[in-house]
Parts: C-alpha cells; structure tokens; sequence
C-alpha cells in the first residue's frame, strides 16, 4: 500500500485567527481523526462542524462530510455546535462565525424565500436530471445496445418532449435566460450521459439536441409568464409603458450572472405587507447593534427591493433614502449573496491574493507604457508589507494593465484638497475616494505607505460609504453595489471589471472578450 504524503491545511477559526494545520501522516481516512487533530492543534474543546470550500460551487464553504473531499492545502472552517444543535435545534455560533464580513457562506433558504428563489449559480458540470419511468427504462436498454454495437435510439415524440421538458425545468432552476453556451453545456452532458442520443450527421453529436432546447426554453418561459412568474413577466408587453412597447426594447434580463435577479414576492406575503416591513426596517437602523433584526427584515423584503431597483430602475439617492440599511458593509456583502449566490468580500479578497504574485509577475516583464505607468506603484509594492496596501498596488497595476486609467476608479486627495475633492466628486459617476494626509516635510506631498484619513465611494455624485477598511474592500464594496443597484459598468473601466467579474469572481465566465481571456489564460 502507498505511504501518504504529508499534507497541509489552512484552519480558519474567526476572521482574525487561521491557523496551519500540518498532518504528517496525510488527510486522515475518517471525520473523527480530522476533528481530533483540529481539536489539538487548536486547543478546542466541545462539539464542532467543519466546512470546506467545494469547487463545485465555486469555492463557497459548505459542510464536509467525508476526508476524501480534501486535497493537500485546502481550506477548513472550524464552527462550534452547541448542545441544542445537535439535537437538531437551531444553528448557533459565535457572532464571530455569523460575521458576513468574513463567512463565505449564508443560508439563502430562509423562511422568506419563494420557489423562484435560486440557490447557487449555473454548475460546471450541468446535473441531467431523471425523467419519467418509462423514458429512463428505454434509455437504460439503448444506452446497452450502443455500448454493444453502437446503435442509436429510435425516439418517440413523447420521450423526446419528457426529456426536454425535464431539462428546461432543470436549467430554470440556474437561469431564466440561459445564453448559447449554457445550451451546449446541457446538451454535451445529456449525450455523455445517455450516448444513444447521440445524433450522426451532427459534428458534436448534439447539435440538433442544442436547437430543440433553445425553442423548448423560449416555450417554458412563455408558460411560466403565463401563470405569472416576476422574472419574466417584467418583459412581457404588458408590463411595459406604451412608448416600450416593442419585444426587443428595454427587456430587463440578468447582464451578469445574477441569479436571482427579479424574485417573486414569497407566498403568504403581498406588497403592502412589505411596504411595511421596509418601514419599519428604517426605523430599525438607527438602533445600535441591531445587526439580526435588520438581516433578517432585509431577507424578507428583497423582493420588493429588487422591483425598485431593477423595474422602477429608481436612482442611487432615492434608494438610499428608501433603504438606508442597504448602503452598509455587511448587507453588501448580504445583498450580493442573495442576488448571486456567491460571497463578495471573501471572494474578491482572496483572489486578489491568490493571484497576487502570478498578475504582478505578469505586470513586471511588460514594458514600454505599462512598465512606466507601474513604476511608482511596484515602488510602493515593493516597499510595504501591509496587506492591503499590497492589494491596492494589485488593483491600480491590473487597471494600468488593461490599458485603463487608475485614475478613473481611484480618486486620491489630500486633507488640504477637500473642497476640491468634494466639488469633483459631486459629478463622478462611479468611483472610490482616498483622502490621504500630507507629509510634514514636504507639503502637497502625499505618502502612500501611510494609512489614508478615509476611503469612500461616491455613485451618481452621492457618498454611499466612507471610513472603510482599505482601497480593496472599497473596490469589493463598489463591485457589490453594482449588483445591488443594477448599474452598468463604466464604459472607461469596462475591462477592469470584466476581469474582476469573471476571472476574480468567477461569475459567468464563458463569454470573455479578447483581452480579458488573455489575461484569464495568462494567469
């Protein structure tokens, strides 16, 4: 038998404690042993839960249940259980543990969502569903008869709709609005699954099975609309003002990956109902650690919130009056989980790390004007050992890289500069504000090593947040307010958010331009 390989894990007990976990012997071959090992190592007694980042949801934590699903250098999560909890109760934890600044994972499951409520994003690997009894008796023998002698099944009218009706029900449950690549992701694993489909003639084998899906999806909508789906519904003549009035025009369809982009008002609820709870969430935030109360009002009226904003298409500061709990970090981090399925702030942040020393070798062997834009700012990088102003560098070397102005995103200032800063800023249209102190030596003179007096962002010249963190969790709290707002991406940083969507974030990834591939390919 071979001997195992030393393996490596990173521990995360709260957001400012991970610890190394070195297992000499390798992953153990039982939960038991894995939870021994974490108990010593970090000195935990009592019941635990542990969770891992799957790949298949795109590095989100959920629940490990068996050792194999580790690999040397993974990433666990250590979240204590009490007595009530095992028994079957309710989760409890630390206020640590529950922090969304720092969990990648939140129960989109709750007692507020409808049906129509998504739970994760379009799947690597798309799950064929089963279909009726009868059909998956028949594709059982010809799958046998092809595997034997390569022979193709002879298909019915009614075995072919059973199939296509089950797979336009599987694919709305990740998209309404499922674009060509999704069809042919679908239709190469229906063939990989049940190869007696497979059609000759065809240079995939599934092509003509793409084109039935593509009509079968525009059918399944058109039925869903009918009994009153809000997604599509929203698009339907209808619905829209007599100068819209045209099926191509102002059609409201998820542009980036939403999941959840108009959900339905969840049963037992009505508009008025949470118009009230929208009230009575106002009040609520001028109260101090009110945080529970809050999330979970928010949680409730995010359908009406999404109707606002994608369907009024209502402006930053009348949301901002409407919903003031919105423009914080924690329902950021909230909003964005419900709008995609995917953690904003763990995610943005960790990619700019993982990447970091690949993007910023990259960045280095590029010269003419690259090499001299960067100059200063590797000069800073090379200088510092503060986290985050490391990402900050990775952030303005990326924007440099894709032929972009730094300058465009990041507004640097000085105290002294304020009145300009604030004049400037009241016609920016989207943007992050740095107001750094001067040095005393030498006046009108900014030192970028030191900490900056504040970090903000302004959106349609409106100040949404301030006092945050750094320069990166500004630009991954202006990246989730893009989502929760419905804003387009600035045409003069179209690249740099291109990339930060589907290379950093990893939200539809497919459909890259050109320059994003490369760089996607590069790294």
């Amino acid at each position: 038998m071979a001997e195992k390989k030393p393996a490596k894990l990173r521990v995360i007990l709260n957001p400012d404690d991970s610890r190394k976990l070195i297992l000499p012997g390798g992953i153990p071959e039982t939960m038991e042993q894995l939870m021994d090992e974490v108990r010593k190592v970090c000195g935990i007694n009592g019941n635990l839960r542990l969770q891992y980042q799957d790949k298949d949801f795109g590095d989100a934590l959920v629940n490990l249940t068996f050792t194999a699903e580790l690999e040397d250098l993974a990433t666990i999560k250590v979240i204590p259980i009490t007595d009530d909890y095992s028994q079957g109760s309710n989760l409890t934890g630390c206020d640590d543990f529950l922090s969304t600044q720092s969990d990648d994972m939140e129960l989109l499951s709750t007692p507020s969502s409808s049906v129509s409520t998504r739970t994760q994003m379009w799947p690597r690997e798309f799950p064929i569903p089963p279909f009726s009894y009868d059909t998956e008796l028949q594709l059982e023998k010809g799958n046998a008869a092809y595997r034997s002698n390569m022979t193709r099944l002879t298909l019915s009218s009614k075995i072919k709709s059973d199939i296509l009706e089950r797979l336009a029900e599987e694919i709305f449950k990740y998209k309404a609005y499922p674009v060509d690549g999704d069809f042919s992701d679908v239709a190469e694993e229906l063939i990989k699954k049940h190869p007696c489909l497979s059609e000759p003639g065809s240079y995939n084998g599934c092509n003509g099975w793409k084109q039935r899906l593509k009509t079968k999806m525009g059918n399944y909508r058109t039925k869903l609309k009918g009994i009153g789906c809000s997604e599509l519904l929203v698009n339907s003549l209808k619905s829209k003002p007599p100068e819209d009035a045209l099926p191509a025009k102002k059609v409201k369809r998820p542009r980036r990956g939403e999941a959840n982009h108009i959900p339905d008002i969840p049963i037992g609820e009505t508009p008025d109902k949470l118009e009230n709870e929208r009230l009575s969430l106002i009040s609520e935030v001028r109260k101090r650690n009110n945080r529970a109360v809050i999330k979970a009002k928010m949680d409730r009226t995010f359908s009406l919130r999404r109707q606002e904003v994608v369907e009024k298409e209502s402006g930053v500061e009348e949301l901002k009056e409407r919903w003031p709990a919105l423009f914080t970090m924690e329902e950021i981090n909230a909003e964005f989980m419900r709008i995609t399925t995917v953690p904003l702030q763990p995610r943005f942040l960790a990619s700019l790390d993982k990447h970091h020393s690949k993007l910023i070798e990259i960045i280095r062997n590029k010269g003419g004007a690259v090499r001299e834009k960067t100059r200063n700012i590797l000069k800073v990088l090379d200088q510092s050992l503060e986290v985050n102003l490391k990402r900050e560098c990775l952030l303005k070397c990326l924007i440099v890289y894709l032929g972009e102005d730094v300058d465009k995103l990041i507004k640097e200032y000085l105290v002294v500069q304020k009145d300009e800063a604030e004049a400037e800023l009241e016609r920016c249209t989207m943007a992050v504000f740095v107001i750094r102190e001067e040095e005393e030596e030498e006046e009108e003179e900014e030192d970028p090593l030191q900490a900056p007096r504040d970090i903000g962002i302004v959106i349609e010249g409106v100040e949404v947040l301030n006092k945050l963190p750094s320069v990166a969790h500004a630009c991954a709290m202006l990246f989730g307010l893009i989502y929760a707002l419905n804003l387009s991406y600035p045409s003069e940083l179209k690249y740099t958010f291109d990339v930060l969507q589907k290379v950093f974030m990893e939200i539809e990834p497919k459909k890259m331009t050109r320059r994003v591939c490369s760089l996607s390919v590069k790294l």
